[in-house]
């Protein structure tokens, strides 16, 4: 195991280029098992979450190669073997497997997924999905077990807004029997991207990026190649550092239609932003003005950059107020950021942050993928010298975070822990 190290208080300057969107990746290969030929997917993160898929599809006997960010998928010689346990409660997108087995051989045992721990993130609507194509579905053993003759399209109302709901149900929709209507479904970005592919493959589907998703069955899929999205949510975090501890840097491969709520809260605060056609550059501001951020369902500000902006409103003039309207559990990492000095408390679902502090050094530790993004920001503006343990986590959705620091003038490295730490990190 690893700890990061940051020597903070050194300002930021230069360019970083984004890399493939990680919640896009998750639901595109998994996607790939659709096809009946080979499946190239270009602009791969170098991620674990990658690496694990990778795995997974190689249990079921897909032949799979990945080399500089390029994965080509050959799923000709895929079963429908069971994954009840293993790799599967490695990653909480586990659960677009589910989706993609079923619609190919009507059939799937999957693991319960693991993933980050941000309270209850129920699959009910995923499986309201599958039950209303036409699959039986049941939880046996801590596995869930599908199972359908076949699948017929169907008209289904996503009582909750999912994005894994509305992909899953997008991806074992597109092999079955007649038109299904996917109504409130979610907006994101990863949606329009995974559309793209299956249509690529020949699947038909209208409305991705709206509320009312159409998709009409087909009877086979293809391999195609295609190329993945910039992580909007990698370019935010680096906005938001940019804006914490920079001194003008510019973020490469975006899509700044995709960050505009970021934007406009970075701007609120005084901070000033030009943005390009794939390029955004975040200028200094020697002032920030506290605000009140709200996490939305897209095009809203995203819950997965709540917590990296809670550590930068630590420096903000005044009084913030963060809500999470997403995942109400999605403030573990307030308490490590008191261990660094910031005057934050939590009420219910919200965080009252209190500001400018100077956040001080701290050994810190990431609880969840999000939350590591904010210790290392934390660490990045605080004196002194900041430890940051649980890199697993963040080395879930953050490539090469360490070469793209120090490519901007941060002073990161990892080291080796020794074995009294790992120990006294077991019995935390």
């Amino acid at each position: 195991m690893e700890k990061l190290k940051i020597a903070g208080g050194s300002p930021l300057q230069g360019t970083v280029k984004i890399s493939g969107a990680k919640n896009s990746a998750v639901a595109l290969i998994p996607a790939t098992i659709l096809a009946d030929s080979p499946v190239t997917i270009e602009g791969l993160p170098d991620i674990s979450d990658v690496h694990i898929l990778k795995s997974l599809l190689e249990e079921i006997g897909g032949k799979v190669q990945l080399s500089d960010g390029e994965m080509t998928v050959d799923p000709s010689k895929m079963i429908p073997m069971p994954l009840p346990n293993g790799n599967v409660k490695k990653l909480r997108a586990s659960y677009y497997l589910m989706g993609a087995m079923l619609g190919r051989f009507k059939k799937a045992v999957i693991g319960l997924p693991g993933g980050c721990h941000l309270g209850p993130r129920p699959i009910d609507q995923h499986i309201k999905g599958f039950e209303a194509l036409g699959a039986k579905v049941t939880n046996e053993q801590g596995a869930i077990y599908l199972r359908a003759d076949e699948l017929r399209g169907a008209r289904i109302y996503l009582d909750v807004v999912s994005v894994g709901a509305t992909i899953n149900i997008m991806l074992a929709a597109v092999l079955a029997k007649g038109r299904t209507i996917i109504e409130n479904a979610a907006k994101e970005p990863e949606i329009i991207d995974v559309a793209t592919l299956l249509t690529n493959m020949g699947a038909r589907i209208k409305g991705a990026g709206t509320d009312v998703i159409r998709i009409d069955g087909v009877d086979s899929l293809s391999g195609c190649r295609h190329t993945i999205i910039p992580d909007r949510i990698e370019a935010g975090t680096f906005m938001i550092l940019a804006a914490a501890i920079g001194k003008g840097v510019f973020i490469d491969n975006v899509i700044p239609l995709h960050l505009e709520s970021v934007t406009a809260k970075l701007r609120e605060m005084g901070v000033p932003i030009e943005v390009g056609d794939d390029q955004i550059f975040v200028g200094w501001a020697d002032h920030l003005k506290a605000v009140d951020v709200k996490t939305l369902v897209y095009p809203g500000f995203p819950t997965d950059l709540q917590q990296p902006f809670t550590s930068l409103l630590t420096k903000a003039e005044g009084t913030s107020v963060v809500t999470d309207t997403i995942y109400s559990a999605r403030f573990k990492h307030i308490d490590e950021l008191r261990r660094m000095n910031a005057d934050i408390k939590v009420e219910g679902r919200s965080a009252i942050v209190h500001g400018p502090v100077q956040l001080q050094g701290a050994k810190v530790r990431a609880s969840d993928l999000r939350a590591g993004a904010a210790l290392v920001i934390a660490g990045l503006m605080a004196d002194g010298i900041t430890e940051v343990t649980g890199l697993e986590h963040i080395d879930r959705g953050y490539c090469e975070l360490v070469e793209k620091l120090t490519g901007l003038g941060a002073t990161v490295w990892r080291e080796k822990m020794t074995e009294e730490e790992i120990e006294q990190l077991k019995n935390m």
